[in-house]
């Protein structure tokens, strides 16, 4: 009897996981197709702020940011942890970090899972603490 307990539990669960990712899917932001013009500031740690303007029919904001060479970073589960922008690496000891924001809002996603639009507007912020 337990195990008709568990397998119907492992079932429930397997169903669970498929229903949330067939969700994710039909849920998540897509980018628009075509030719775009998106701007990134990137904020210093010193709030020196620099503005680069892209022409690009990428996807995604990663595509566009490794492909000039403004980020790198480390590959994960979720996409790029951005640790470099424009030269400046965050320290780690400091507990620093880069922030995206879209138009003054932080998003919610990887860079490399930030969908682009015609004139997006993103900000990578240099933080300080976690």
């Amino acid at each position: 009897m337990e195990k008709k307990k568990l397998w119907a539990a492992g079932l429930l669960l397997i169903l669970a996981c498929v229903l949330a990712g067939v969700l994710y899917l039909n849920t998540r932001p897509e980018p628009a197709a075509g030719d775009k013009r998106i701007t990134v500031t990137v904020v210093h740690g010193n709030q020196e702020e620099k503005v680069f303007s892209y022409d690009t029919d990428a996807d995604y904001l990663g595509e566009v940011l490794k492909e000039d060479g403004l980020i790198s970073g480390e590959e994960g589960e979720f996409g790029l942890f951005i640790t470099e922008v424009d030269g400046e690496t965050a320290n780690e000891a400091n507990q620093e970090w880069w922030c995206i924001t879209k138009g003054g809002e932080m998003v919610n996603t990887s860079v490399d899972g930030t969908p682009l639009e015609d004139g997006d507007q993103f900000e990578l912020t240099l933080k300080e603490g976690y």
